[in-house]
């Protein structure tokens, strides 16, 4: 349970934080953060994306957020600084507030080890 409240406290600081910097205030949902993720893993940060590149970067963010449960594992840079990974497992089935979950843990340990936020 104090796990739970833990999680919680560290999502809430940051959503907060990241939507003060990107969204003017304004509580970014899950996926805009995913993709602030891939926007961070590919590190060309001043670039307009077209849709399939902003769906190209959430897959970046979810194979670069799932990674240390060793559903992923990174291969290599392509010619174009594009990371790609290898997948190495299913993820178990899980119901959609379990998913949730699992990728708000996976966005906060993420964070933590940028230490964007402690």
């Amino acid at each position: 349970m104090a796990r739970d409240i833990q999680l919680k406290e560290r999502w809430d600081y940051l959503v907060e934080k990241l939507s003060i910097k990107f969204s003017d205030g304004d509580p970014l949902e899950l996926d805009a953060i995913i993709y602030l993720v891939g926007v961070q893993e590919l590190g060309q940060y001043h670039k307009k994306y077209k849709k399939d590149d902003k769906l190209d970067l959430m897959h970046i963010a979810i194979c670069r957020l799932l990674e240390p449960y060793g559903f992923y594992e990174f291969s290599y840079f392509d010619e174009d600084g594009w990371p790609h990974y290898t997948f190495n497992e299913e993820l178990p089935p899980l119901k959609a507030g379990e998913q949730t979950v699992l990728m708000k843990e996976a966005i906060v340990g993420y964070f933590l080890e940028k230490e964007f936020i402690k």
